[in-house]
């Protein structure tokens, strides 16, 4: 289940990811400038954002599979309705409706993985999760940079990757059951809840009959969640800021010729690795102690991003230093996911994650035009690596305030 809830999710990032790449391309042919195309970016963010926070309580109802499976295809038609896009309303209006098909992913695929896994494996088991992630990151790139190195231009960044996604949502479907009781194996034992008040709750009504009212209120109502809710906002700030953003500052002016344009690809190789290391690290040395390794990852990513920062374009320890940025702000991942089982508990964990998601990338749509607009004032692309910092540093402040 976690190798197949994996390899789905490997391709996901070909629908959403790519924007960055086409931005230049969109620039040229169409006219539109990088704040516009920034509010483009955040009309898809904000759309997921919406979309998280409906579709991972209806994971928590109807279960993962069905929901992944057909977010999946339904964002392979959008991304190909965009590719045909001639304004910026063409552009952004399929482009914020696959925002919606592409919030069927994450947490449906979440609330599979915590009904599969207990409390004490579940840290390295999200990291696997979010190396997946991670993975498709680097996939989306490697693809993207593809299509500009053969000069098929930027329409066909919308059109070719996303077919492996189709793939996955298929295959998905095909492999993947619910829960352990659809193979007939035994489900995993009660995990006890954060507060007595629910366990006598829990005695007098199940868990299966709570409503989505009920799950919601429960789920806002807790307060350590809310503060990583908002913690997690600040790193999706800047994980969308890189990745939108980076890819923007390295094909440069010259974008069909730029020679630096393979260097982002240290960015999500980095995010990757971090999100597998910080998963470990929270189960095996910091003991299940999420906001610790969330707390150090995003400090650390603040002073790397920093550097990238004051380094020049083409110097020799841009890619090192572009690759621990990822890796440090794209880590904490792993053990933010972790914590929504485990405040909330394993029955309402896709509807914790689609609301901590919705947050994440609320803020991540705030940061998108803002550092469009931040670029074109300043005339510098470098620019976005101090955006991130400054987030990065508000996420390494929040965090300690957790508390299982």
């Amino acid at each position: 289940m976690l190798l197949a809830t994996m390899f789905c999710y490997l391709f996901f990032y070909t629908g959403r990811q790519t924007f960055g790449f086409a931005i230049p391309g969109i620039q040229e042919e169409l006219g539109i400038s990088k704040t516009t195309l920034g509010w483009a970016s955040a009309a898809l963010l904000w759309s997921y954002a919406v979309g998280q926070s409906i579709n991972g309580n209806l994971g928590d109802k109807f279960g993962g599979r069905r929901l992944m499976s057909l977010g999946a295809v339904l964002s392979c038609g959008l991304n190909w309705v965009t590719s045909f896009g001639q304004s910026f309303l063409s552009l952004t209006i399929p482009w914020a409706a696959n925002g919606y098909a592409q919030s069927m992913g994450w947490a449906p695929g979440s609330r599979v993985l915590s009904n599969w896994w207990p409390h004490a494996e579940r840290g390295k088991v999200y990291g696997a999760y979010v190396f997946a992630a991670g993975m498709a990151s680097v996939l989306a790139f490697a693809t993207s940079t593809l299509i500009l190195e053969f000069d098929l231009g930027w329409r066909w960044i919308f059109r070719v990757p996303v077919l492996l996604m189709l793939v996955g949502g298929i295959t998905y479907y095909a492999v993947v059951r619910d829960r352990p009781e659809d193979l007939d194996f035994p489900p995993l034992p009660d995990e006890p809840r954060p507060d007595e008040t629910h366990l006598q709750q829990q005695t007098t009504i199940g868990l299966s009959t709570e409503t989505a009212w009920q799950r919601y209120r429960y789920v806002l109502s807790n307060p350590q969640f809310l503060i990583a809710c908002v913690a997690i906002g600040f790193q999706s700030m800047a994980r969308y800021g890189l990745l939108i953003w980076v890819p923007v500052h390295f094909l440069g002016e010259d974008w069909k010729n730029s020679d630096t344009k393979w260097m982002s690809l240290a960015l999500p190789i980095g995010m990757a690795l971090g999100a597998i290391a910080s998963g470990w690290l929270s189960d095996r040395v910091f003991h299940s102690n999420r906001s610790r390794v969330i707390s150090l990852f995003l400090f650390l990513a603040a002073i790397c991003s920093l550097g990238m920062y004051l380094l020049p374009k083409e110097h020799v320890l841009g890619i090192p230093l572009l690759l621990l940025t990822g890796f440090f702000a794209y880590g904490p991942q792993s053990a933010f996911w972790a914590l929504c089982p485990d405040l909330l508990g394993r029955d309402r964990a896709g509807t914790g994650t689609g609301v901590m998601n919705s947050f994440a990338y609320a803020f991540a749509g705030l940061g998108e035009p803002l550092i469009g607009w931040i670029i074109e004032s300043r005339g510098e692309t470098a620019i976005v690596f101090g955006a991130v910092a400054i987030a990065c540093l508000f996420g390494s402040i929040i965090a300690p305030l957790i508390r299982r």
